[in-house]
């Protein structure tokens, strides 16, 4: 047992309900379970078959959400500061433009620290709102139910403030987050028993119920009548010539320095996230693998059958990888163990469903060029059966052996 916990369990009796202690306990608590395993089990619907509780588990992809949360803000800042730049005007307009004049910062593309903070007053705001209106919706169900509120939350929230444009109005932010958290999870039962992804389902409400502020040219750049596409658009207009001719290269989709949702265009940050997931085996390397597996070979098929009509046809897979929410919904989303199967074969099957689908999404439907959200969530529906249909396969061999 670590020294923490011994004190922890040393002044425990002197905590009063309620009180600022118990705050200051409950803190303490998170960190020694962040550092060390909590000698007693999970208590609830959910369990974790490992030496480690769901506060931890949590807060380690919170910590791997990190990195996409600085280059998001980077970026962000970095493609409003040029666009500025570009139509002459040399000032920050809006209450963020007063908040940054205070401490000098203004519009300098050139500056890591000016486009830092510039996106940062827009990607913390959607965080804001998205925290405070699914906590609100997470304590009433608990309340009613009698349960303790769960530390899921923290998750679906930084993730989903991930995949929505900078320019998004904060009241859509408000009402997708409410549809994610209410129909996509608690009405089954809370944390731990939904079949969806509520960051994904919040997304994919608010694409269909306001389309003109989740997609389009005009959304992604945080300037007012300014517009730009993504990497992913022009390839679904006019394939890999087409990303040329705009001036996208394959380093700019790496770092990151493209528009698109705030933390879903730079490779380098989701790449370290997942090396910290798997480090830490939060995350199925099964599953990554098969969506990444899933991806190449069903673009390597349509490479081969080839278009004279639809330029997606002949996009290679590591544009496919670098364009688009693909990378960020397969280290993020499609590991959520929750959603995702169970079995390791499941998780395997699972992940090159995904991969396939998105492919199949970006190059088939002309309509939808990003695939990976609708992806997951067809996924997430077959889940439960891909799991059965290995427990009975795996039934059926072990019957064989005593025949």
């Amino acid at each position: 047992m670590s020294f923490l916990k011994r004190t922890l369990d040393n002044i425990r009796p002197h905590v009063t309900n309620g009180g600022k202690h118990e705050r200051w306990y409950a803190f303490f608590e998170a960190v020694d379970t962040l550092f060390y395993s909590p000698p007693d089990v999970n208590k609830g619907k959910t369990h974790v078959r490992d030496g480690v509780d769901l506060k931890r588990v949590m807060i380690f992809v919170w910590i791997a959400a990190l990195p996409c949360v600085i280059m998001g803000c980077i970026n962000v800042g970095m493609q409003a500061n040029e666009a500025l730049q570009a139509m002459s005007i040399n000032e920050i307009q809006g209450w963020r433009g007063q908040l940054l004049g205070m401490f000098g910062i203004g519009v300098n593309p050139d500056s890591l620290i000016a486009n830092f903070f510039h996106g940062f007053w827009y990607w913390f705001p959607i965080y804001v709102v998205t925290f405070a209106v699914g906590i609100f919706w997470e304590i009433l169900f608990c309340s009613i139910r009698g349960h303790e509120v769960s530390e899921g939350f923290f998750v679906t929230s930084i993730l989903f403030s991930l995949i929505v444009p900078p320019t998004i109005p904060l009241w859509q932010v408000a009402v997708g987050i409410s549809f994610g958290v209410v129909l996509g999870k608690e009405v089954f039962g809370g944390t731990g028993m939904n079949f969806l992804n509520p960051a994904l389902t919040a997304r994919a409400f608010l694409y269909f119920a306001y389309p003109a502020q989740i997609s389009g040219d005009a959304v992604w750049v945080a300037v007012d009548g300014y517009t730009s596409a993504t990497a992913l658009s022009v390839a679904a207009a006019s394939g890999v010539e087409g990303l040329q001719a705009a001036g996208f290269t394959i380093k700019e989709t790496v770092f990151g320095a493209i528009p698109g949702s705030i933390g879903e265009t730079s490779l380098i940050a989701i790449g370290i996230g997942a090396i910290f997931l798997l480090y830490t085996q939060v995350a199925s390397w099964r599953i990554m693998l098969g969506v990444l597996l899933g991806m190449i070979a069903t673009s390597l098929l349509f490479n081969l059958v080839g278009s004279d009509t639809n330029p997606m046809f002949g996009v290679p897979w590591y544009w496919h990888l670098t364009i688009g929410g693909f990378a960020f919904g397969m280290v993020y989303m499609a590991t959520d163990p929750v959603s995702a199967s169970m079995t390791d074969m499941g998780r395997f099957v699972y992940g090159l469903l995904i991969g396939l689908m998105t492919v199949l999404i970006r190059v088939v439907n002309p309509a939808f060029p990003e695939g990976i959200m609708l992806a997951i969530l067809f996924a997430n529906l077959f889940a439960p059966l891909i799991d059965w249909a290995v427990v009975q396969s795996n039934m059926r061999r072990r019957g064989k052996r005593y025949v």
